[in-house]
């Protein structure tokens, strides 16, 4: 597949593709908030927070003096693997694995490849969310542990 259904302002510094955030999706579909249920977000560049993890812990994020974490000296930091630490156990994807493939592909083949890992099999028209595994569009969840589809 050749489309890319993420933008470039959708990966966040510390490598969250925005896109597949069940928050973003929640929001970009506008989707109604529910109190302590759905929480909405416009994305970590688009708000402009830079990053929601990591931006009040460090301070080259925070000052701009880098756009991604690798181009840190001290990339990875503690904070940036505790958070990879995290979605790779629960979610199954892991910030430092994107910075690097960002790093040595470009960020045009990374959102490439993000659309064809994202994209939902049922109806090809919206994404999966990372958090919830749930197409917006057609309401197909796909089971990743399993790598089976329910409907």
């Amino acid at each position: 597949m050749s489309v890319n259904v993420f933008t470039q302002d959708q990966i966040a510094p510390c490598g969250m593709n925005c896109g597949v955030c069940s928050a973003f999706l929640a929001y970009s579909h506008g989707i109604q908030r529910k109190r302590g249920k759905i929480s909405h977000c416009s994305g970590c560049r688009i708000r402009p927070k830079n990053c929601a993890y990591i931006k009040g812990q460090c301070q080259r994020l925070s000052k701009g003096r880098v756009t991604f974490c690798y181009e840190c000296p001290v990339f990875p930091c503690k904070h940036l693997e505790n958070i990879d630490r995290r979605y790779r156990t629960t979610y199954r994807i892991s910030f430092i694995e994107n910075l690097r493939q960002i790093q040595e592909v470009g960020l045009e083949v990374f959102l490439r490849k993000q659309t064809q890992r994202f994209l939902c099999r049922r109806c090809g028209k919206d994404v999966v969310s990372v958090h919830n595994r749930m197409c917006y569009t057609c309401d197909h969840v796909t089971d990743w542990k399993n790598r089976q589809e329910q409907s």
